[in-house]
């Protein structure tokens, strides 16, 4: 959702504006093949019942439905994405990052597909035009990982724990999937202040749920 109101907010603005997408796991320790669902999952982390978790997911796809977007969490496979990052940084040295990050985030969340499973991130990659063998030749290997782990090692420094979260210009944060309005706001502070591009923070202040601190310069 954050990203379709980023992408509405960019469009607005009229300008060309760079964005750069970087890795994040949520969870880290999950495995591939998880058996419970989603509800259960929740009300396992959080300390709630099965149907407090699914009417707060309910909420969540009420809201996506409003970007546009069809959320099925019903039929979610959950699983470790690390290799799903793998691949959409293998996508970004052939020009195909952002294609690859919205193919897989659309099998996710709406087409319940298994994004953990290596024959699937493949057909998913060849759908967006990457080539099969290089792919799978990829995924059976460790190729990526430091790519990833440094996007992450990156996070941390800069005290993320939560996505989607936005950093602009590597002086204006946010975090949550704000109103477009917000998006807006922020995007036409930065460019008049100078050419904007979304990089990944290497160095700064510690972030929560609720935004950063950002140094005064």
């Amino acid at each position: 959702m954050g990203k379709t109101r980023l992408e509405d907010a960019i469009q607005k603005t009229g300008k060309p504006i760079e964005v750069t997408y970087r890795a994040f796991e949520l969870d880290p320790t999950m495995g591939r093949d998880v058996t419970e669902n989603m509800y259960e999952t929740l009300a396992k982390k959080y300390g709630m019942s099965l149907a407090q978790a699914k009417a707060n997911t309910d909420n969540v796809a009420k809201m996506a439905k409003e970007v546009g977007l069809d959320f099925r969490f019903d039929t979610l496979i959950q699983t470790n994405t690390f290799d799903a990052h793998r691949l959409t940084m293998f996508a970004k040295t052939k020009g195909l990052m952002k294609e690859m990050t919205e193919r897989i985030l659309q099998a996710y969340f709406t087409e319940s597909k298994h994004i953990g499973d290596h024959e699937t991130l493949t057909e998913l990659a060849v759908e967006v035009g990457l080539d099969r063998g290089e792919v799978a030749t990829m995924l059976a290997n460790n190729d990526m990982a430091d790519e990833v782990r440094a996007d992450q090692k990156a996070a941390q420094r800069y005290g993320i724990s939560s996505v989607p979260f936005f950093l602009m210009n590597n002086k204006y944060a946010l975090s949550g999937a704000q109103p477009t309005d917000v998006f807006l706001q922020a995007l036409e502070k930065v460019l008049a202040e100078d050419q904007i591009t979304f990089i990944n923070p290497t160095e700064g202040d510690k972030c929560d749920d609720d935004g950063c601190e950002i140094p005064k310069k």
